[in-house]
């Protein structure tokens, strides 16, 4: 590997750092990624108990320690639970589109090496070619074709490097990307879920209410009636 390094010449270097900025980023995001996915059904069956309750208090410890976008944007609707359900999804739209862009940081690098490191390498070769056909006029084209293909060898090297690091790094921004986009749709999911669990119990308690008060109205009017039966006796 570091013949060949040297040999292709100083564009070999640059490729070599543009593969380890790819691996760090890959990794880095991996990492992310993986720490931020959570079982959304599960997640929310668990929450939705706590709302039922009303035990708010400890639905939004529950979103605090969990890590992710997932519950972050499930935390800010839930502490504005007494927010009319329009606001509630303003609001989860908003913290969904805050989330997006820390989901999609440095996937931009990748995206770029990938694009670049095929016309490094192809400049490697222009310019290790240049210089062969250079020296080839210095010595009067006293060369023999070895020599020629040597000079060409040398100068293909950077463009195979420059392929050997775009494919695999776009391959890496290819999987990436598509582990966001299941994130995103995981707080698409979720947003939509914990703002009709908390407007669906509310709803169950105007029922209530509204049964306790027919109730009492019942009661109330078969009192009152209890009365007139008993001053038209007396």
């Amino acid at each position: 590997m570091f013949e060949m390094i040297s040999t292709g010449g100083p564009l070999m270097w640059l490729l070599l750092g543009c593969s380890i900025v790819a691996v760090g980023v890959f990794l880095e995001r991996l990492f992310l990624f993986h720490r931020s996915t959570i079982n959304v059904g599960e997640f929310l069956q668990g929450l939705s108990n706590l709302i039922r309750k009303k035990n708010y208090a400890e639905a939004l410890q529950v979103c605090s320690v969990t890590p992710g976008p997932v519950a972050r944007v499930m935390h800010s609707a839930v502490i504005r639970h007494e927010l009319p359900r329009s606001d509630l999804k303003e609001i989860v739209q908003e913290s969904g589109q805050l989330e997006v862009p820390r989901l999609e940081r440095y996937l931009s690098v990748l995206l770029t090496i990938a694009y670049i490191a095929p016309l490094i390498g192809l400049l490697g070769t222009i310019l290790g070619l240049v210089d062969t056909f250079v020296k080839f006029n210095v010595i009067s084209g006293q060369a023999t074709i070895g020599d020629l293909s040597e000079g060409v060898y040398q100068s293909l090297i950077t463009s195979a490097a420059g392929l050997a690091v775009a494919i695999p790094t776009f391959i890496l921004y290819s999987y990436l990307a598509a582990f966001a986009r299941n994130l995103m749709h995981d707080m698409e999911r979720g947003g939509i879920e914990v703002v009709n669990i908390i407007e669906d119990n509310r709803n169950d308690d105007e029922l209530i209410e509204f049964a306790l008060g027919r109730e009492n109205l019942k009661k109330a009017s078969a009192s009152s009636e209890d009365l007139k039966s008993g001053s038209e006796k007396s």
